[in-house]
């Protein structure tokens, strides 16, 4: 998992609530064993129609294509609990994602697959998709050790994030990984605690 500390990106707006993980990920890929690969078929039914693009859905606009922050309204990710979500958007190279609210497994979901969700009041959300759209190419930065949100327009805020969330992100760590940092002292204890069958 990449870690983030510092991230300045396009930010694409997605003006639509209630962004389900069907959208996300529609159920017939589910089938695929690997994490890889999910980027291509991030929202779909929405990008494709009879298998071409279709030009009015954002991520199909040029000015957006290089996008790696994307503003979405509020609830987004709510749905079904599949994994499968964070690692579309993942894959198709977004960092970080900005609503009102998330859905609580997906929001979960995205700090064990190197996603960072923020939180922020819908007046602010409002103002970033005011701004995105009157500015193609429109840009943030977030800072997660500062926990900042800040454009060349003099926007400037703070988001709320739990410590061992940030810790996860900023080392680039699943949940796996921040246990194996331990590795040595869990061997140690495997050793002086042998289970005998």
């Amino acid at each position: 998992m990449k870690p983030i500390n510092k991230h300045t990106g396009i930010v694409a707006p997605l003006d639509v609530e209630n962004v389900d993980t069907d959208a996300i990920v529609p159920k017939q890929f589910l089938k695929r064993i690997t994490k890889s690969g999910f980027g291509e078929v991030l929202f779909y039914n929405w990008r494709f129609e009879d298998g071409n693009e279709n030009p009015e859905f954002v991520l199909n606009q040029t000015e957006y294509r290089k996008s790696s922050i994307l503003l979405a309204r509020k609830n987004f990710g709510c749905g079904s609990s599949r994994e499968h979500a964070p690692w579309a958007l993942e894959d198709y190279g977004f960092r970080v994602i900005i609503a009102p609210s998330f859905a609580d497994i997906f929001y979960s979901n995205c700090f064990k697959n190197g996603i960072l969700p923020i939180v922020l009041q819908e007046e602010e959300v409002e103002t970033l998709f005011r701004r995105t759209k009157q500015n193609p190419g429109y840009r943030l930065t977030v800072d997660l050790e500062t926990q900042t949100i800040t454009d060349e327009q003099e926007f400037n805020t703070t988001f709320e994030i739990r410590p061992y969330q940030k810790s996860q992100l900023l080392q680039g760590l699943d949940e796996v990984g921040a246990t194996l940092i331990h590795d040595d002292k869990i061997s140690s204890f495997e050793k002086d605690h042998k289970i005998y069958y």
